[in-house]
């Protein structure tokens, strides 16, 4: 949680700004009830006020025959003769010239006292009444009046509140988005070996989400409902501490019930994340392979598959609800209990005369809302729960350290090509060494092959020079520096690698040769597609350097998509070239396209080719030979024939395949 509050740092005036909102926000419904209490007691049953004989000029004074009485004085100074008005069978009376005991009498009397004194009482005609009850129905409409600017008080608040909250929830997860983003593309290609892509995506996409709830909503919903809670008992116990004591007497069983729902609902919500995690991996994964899927016909067990993880969501989902369904109806059935216990002994109160009928309105109003944030509060600490489950899951990416290090002090280096290893040893796991051993020099310009069985290590030498992982034993140098000592983004800035399996990315054909690097224009796209035979496809296409691209370039054929790297590799202008079976699976037509871009984008640059055809690397000046993770042979192609050895054998093999075929 301390680590998630960080992020709040940088707002903490909006923080501050929203808080004393919740204040006001909370005030103004606390204080609403209050109102309408207020204009029960002073206005709507103002009549069981008494009246004193006052001046005609004196504060709520009020002609009645030829005296002027009023209800507004100060009790302490007034000793009667009181003025007061009771309803009598569907009339209303005044009880003349009588005692302040007497009018204590008559607010309380039944329907036998109220005869006796309905007898020397005088009724009030209609436009007496109206005369004399003129300041309680202006006390109404100023009632009236200021419950409705307590009600736009609210709503400007409430608005402004939301917007200030929703705001601050984008902005911190925009950055929090793109800090984990930003940490995705600084791992290791061993960190992409071992996490599913499907996970990935939902902790930048489904669990950002969560947290956003918790900032744009959760935490100040929480601290709104505590204060709510607070201010409802604290009005409540300053009206009638009595009354009071009964509206809390269902509190310890709220409590418990609270408890065990905060429990089962952060189970619930574990669960359910987790399930959505590991759909949303299989559909990656399963979406990626379709074709694989469609060739061996397995549509009905990865349908099969895909029902068994989707009834398991399923089954999370209606466990959360069936939690909800439960707590919400308790909590509800909980809080009318609460509301039948004021209506009764608060009822049994008013008769007698312990508290007014405003009073009254008010804790069934507070007690009608006061279960509402108690059952927020649960439910909200349920969802906390989920948004600090996501922000683990975020912080577990985040806490991930990329194996490859920037050098604190990069040597500062024009990287012309020599490239060199020095007794290299080299694993993906602790001791189990692809590469053993292995030295070797290639010179500025040289065109050098890699050649020998898979599993030999050929592709690793390559994932090497551009530092991809990091070596345990030895030294690799490019012109004579140490490549840890080389700025990652200068080393591989110069390396540009053209592979089997080419990525095309959505978007259009020119955005897929740049890379949306936009110091590359669109004259240099178009010179680098013409040099290496791109252009000879590319201006068929209906929208030439604007053709749409779908993911993965599916849309083109693999020799298209071939014929695009070699361009995106030449747009960069890099000094080395690494060719990673760059013309596998090409049909012969586009192949001898290929072929011959190859030549051209090696052309000055050290370039660095595997191939298992060895006739694409005749023509090499150097073919290392490799086997089990050790250079076994070297030379160019007629030096290792001569040699008899591991070359030879596999040329021999290769050459009798064709024969056969």
């Amino acid at each position: 949680m301390k680590r998630l509050l960080k992020y709040l740092k940088p707002h903490a005036l909006t923080m501050f700004i929203v808080s004393v909102m919740v204040l006001l926000i909370t005030a103004v419904e606390l204080y609403k009830p209050i109102i309408i209490g207020n204009a029960i007691d002073y206005y709507i049953n103002g009549y069981y006020n008494p009246y004193v004989v006052v001046g005609e000029g004196a504060p709520g004074a009020v002609k009645y025959g030829d005296l002027f009485i009023s209800k507004s004085y100060d009790a302490g100074s007034q000793s009667g003769p009181y003025y007061q008005m009771f309803l009598y069978n569907d009339n209303y009376y005044m009880a003349e010239n009588i005692t302040e005991e007497e009018c204590e009498i008559l607010e309380k009397a039944g329907p036998d006292i109220l005869a006796g004194y309905a007898e020397n009482a005088k009724i009030l005609s209609r436009d007496e009444l109206k005369q004399l009850r003129h300041f309680d129905f202006t006390g109404i409409c100023r009632a009236a009046l200021l419950y409705l600017g307590a009600l736009l008080a609210g709503f400007v608040l409430n608005a402004l509140q939301t917007y200030l909250l929703q705001k601050l929830g984008q902005d911190i997860i925009y950055k929090m988005r793109e800090e984990l983003f930003a940490h995705i593309h600084s791992l290791s290609l061993s960190f992409f070996n071992t996490q599913p892509v499907g996970k990935l995506v939902t902790r930048v996409t489904n669990d950002t989400e969560a947290v956003n709830e918790m900032f744009s909503s959760v935490l100040v919903r929480l601290f709104k409902n505590i204060v709510k809670i607070i201010g409802y008992a604290v009005v409540m116990l300053s009206k009638n501490a009595r009354l009071a004591g009964y509206s809390f007497l269902l509190l310890p069983l709220i409590g418990v019930l609270t408890f065990v729902f905060r429990h089962l609902s952060r189970q619930a919500y574990r669960i359910t994340r987790n399930k959505i995690t590991d759909i949303n991996t299989f559909l990656s994964e399963n979406i990626s392979g379709m074709k694989l899927i469609q060739i061996f016909t397995r549509e009905k067990e990865k349908y099969a598959e895909f029902e068994g993880k989707s009834k398991g969501l399923y089954k999370a989902g209606y466990r959360e609800m069936m939690i909800f369904a439960i707590f919400r109806p308790i909590i509800y059935l909980l809080s009318i209990a609460a509301l039948a216990i004021i209506v009764g002994r608060g009822g049994s109160l008013v008769l007698g005369g312990a508290i007014s009928i405003g009073t009254l309105y008010v804790f069934i109003n507070y007690i009608s809302s006061f279960f509402d944030p108690i059952q927020e509060l649960a439910e909200q600490f349920g969802t906390l729960q989920s948004s600090l489950a996501s922000a683990e899951k975020m912080f577990q990416i985040l806490d991930v350290k990329p194996e490859i290090v920037n050098p604190s002090r990069p040597v500062d280096v024009k990287l012309d090509g020599k490239i060199e290893f020095k007794n290299v040893w080299f694993a993906y796991e602790k001791d189990e060494y692809i590469l053993k051993d292995v030295s070797f020099t290639i010179n500025p310009g040289e065109k050098v092959a890699f050649v020998g069985a898979t599993g030999a290590g050929k592709s690793s030498i390559l994932n090497l020079i551009g530092r991809y992982f990091d070596i345990q034993k030895g030294e690799i140098l490019i012109d004579g520096v140490n490549i840890k000592d080389i700025d990652t983004d200068v080393l591989r800035g110069a390396i540009g690698q053209v592979q089997q399996d080419v990525f095309l990315f959505t978007g259009d054909i020119k955005g897929n040769i740049s890379l949306r690097n936009e110091n590359i224009t669109l004259d240099e796209i178009k010179a680098a597609a013409k040099y290496v035979n791109a252009d000879s496809f590319i201006s068929k296409l209906p929208g030439g350097y604007d053709e749409p691209v779908t993911e993965r370039g599916s849309t083109l054929s693999a020799g298209q998509r071939q014929l695009i790297s070699f361009a995106r590799t030449l747009a960069y202008k890099p000094s080395i070239l690494v060719l990673d079976e760059a013309t596998a699976n090409i049909d012969t037509e586009t192949e001898s396209l290929i072929t011959e871009a190859m030549e051209k984008l090696m052309t000055g640059r050290t370039t660095i080719m595997v191939a298992h055809r060895l006739s694409t690397i005749q023509h090499a000046d150097k073919i290392m030979v490799m086997d089990k993770g050790r250079i076994v042979e070297s030379g160019n192609h007629q030096e290792l024939l001569t040699k008899n050895g591991v070359y030879r054998k596999l040329y021999d093999l290769q050459l009798a395949a064709e024969v056969t075929n």
